[in-house]
């Protein structure tokens, strides 16, 4: 997906345009609706991969047109938003398939992560999909990429900790392939025929939480018509995988931990004790140990998921593994929207190893998947990449000139920067001057 056509479905004009105004800094498609029947239509003429639709609308509500877009298109996700928040009517629009139900007003932030991660969904779908149409292979287990001496040390981590039945805790940046990792654990252990059940703590309100992982009895609350089987019991012999376990509310850190000690459940409205053999996997892109130590976290619950720690390096520390993981997005980019690119250019390669990638292994992807759709030759050029790496070339792309001492002069204290983990005390000792003057140089130079 280049760009996600995104629909947003509100009666409030000033609402449309705001939620478009935020997307649409994403490079996001982004068209608006006042009504159900309206979206309905478009959507059946129209390919759509996300659907934010709020609650109320002046025809039907939107939980009527989600099941209709759900029966429709399964694979478009819905996120509901409304103003008047009811945990039985979050907990309907999560049974009928909505990847996230918001109250109003959503900050930009939120609704940003909220649409990235519904398109991540979409995205792994039509991959899995596209796999088992046969238009291309991938290895049943999880194939993790780099030769870097950081990598290896954590390649060599997982294969020691793999085999052994006890909790990981896996930290790093956004977008450094820790779900990945977690993948790569299980399938190394003796649960890899059993299943792998990720959860994202954020991905659900506060109330919500605690019925998605414990499940619920016939007639816990209004609504509930069914008994529902939490996602720890149906990881039974498995291993449940739980990202981003910095934003998990501090009351179900509570819970989590008495299942952690005791390896038993009690489902919401129930009175019988369920006992669960199941792996915990958790990860963080946060610093557990600093948020146990400020009181954010608790430290008996960290102390239990930590008995391994796997710490994965940004992708800024392991720039050698930049060229083998592009040819590997190129190969399978170019196999899944069918074009013949065999090669990257040495320019556009130059060009992404002096990129400090802030959104990681996650951003490179991207880059490479949008060179590709918009590739009309046999290798990526320079002028495939987004504008802003563009600009990062040290040479023009029309032939070679001399390098400014301005530009000398930058090039050396970026490639300073990113080796030191843009630490600025660290790299004014590395240029021998004080941190007021690499401050100044930096902002001259326009990298503060």
């Amino acid at each position: 997906m280049t760009h996600p056509r995104i629909a947003v479905v509100d009666d409030e004009p000033i609402a449309c345009r705001e939620i478009a105004r935020i997307l649409s800094r994403n490079q996001y498609e982004v068209e608006t609706f006042p009504d159900g029947k309206s979206v309905l239509e478009r959507i059946g003429v129209v390919p759509f991969d996300l659907m934010i639709c709020d609650l109320r609308l002046p025809d039907q509500d939107g939980l009527s047109v989600l099941r209709e877009v759900k029966h429709k298109c399964p694979e478009i996700e819905v996120i509901i938003l409304t103003a008047y928040s009811s945990v039985d009517t979050a907990v309907e629009a999560i049974r009928m398939g909505a990847f996230h139900y918001v109250t109003k007003p959503i900050k930009a932030a939120e609704l940003r992560d909220l649409t990235g991660r519904a398109l991540d969904k979409v995205r792994l779908f039509r991959r899995k999909r596209a796999t088992q149409e046969g238009l291309f292979q991938q290895p049943c287990s999880p194939m993790i990429i780099g030769e870097s001496r950081a990598m290896r040390e954590v390649l060599a981590l997982i294969d020691k900790v793999a085999p052994l039945n006890c909790n990981v805790l896996i930290q790093g940046e956004s977008g450094t392939g820790k779900e990945m990792v977690a993948k790569a654990v299980h399938v190394g252990g003796a649960r890899r025929n059993r299943s792998f059940i990720p959860f994202h703590c954020g991905s659900f309100a506060e109330d919500l939480v605690p019925n998605e992982l414990f499940g619920h009895e016939k007639g816990a609350f209004t609504g509930a018509a069914e008994k529902k089987v939490g996602l720890l019991e149906a990881g039974h012999l498995g291993t449940v995988f739980l990202d981003e376990i910095g934003t998990m509310p501090a009351a179900m850190q509570i819970k989590l931990l008495r299942f952690v000690q005791e390896r038993c459940l009690l489902r919401l409205g129930g009175t019988e004790q369920i006992h669960v053999d199941v792996r915990l996997i958790a990860a963080s892109n946060q610093d557990i140990k600093m948020a146990a130590k400020a009181g954010t976290f608790r430290q008996d619950l960290y102390y239990r998921l930590n008995v391994v720690d796997i710490t994965l390096p940004p992708l800024r520390a392991r720039m050698d593994d930049i060229p083998i993981l592009a040819r590997h997005f190129l190969t399978e980019c170019s196999q899944a929207f069918g074009k013949q690119i065999d090669e990257i250019a040495p320019e556009t390669m130059n060009i992404l190893s002096h990129y400090p990638f802030p959104g990681n292994i996650r951003e490179l992807e991207n880059i490479i998947e949008r060179a590709v759709v918009l590739s009309d030759g046999s290798q990526l050029r320079p002028q495939d990449l987004p504008p802003d790496l563009q600009q990062l070339s040290i040479n023009s792309v029309s032939g070679e000139r001399w390098m400014t001492l301005q530009e000398k002069d930058r090039q050396y204290i970026q490639r300073v920067l990113i080796k030191t983990d843009f630490n600025r005390k660290e790299a004014a000792r590395i240029l021998n001057v004080s941190r007021t003057t690499l401050w100044r140089k930096m902002k001259q130079l326009g990298l503060a």
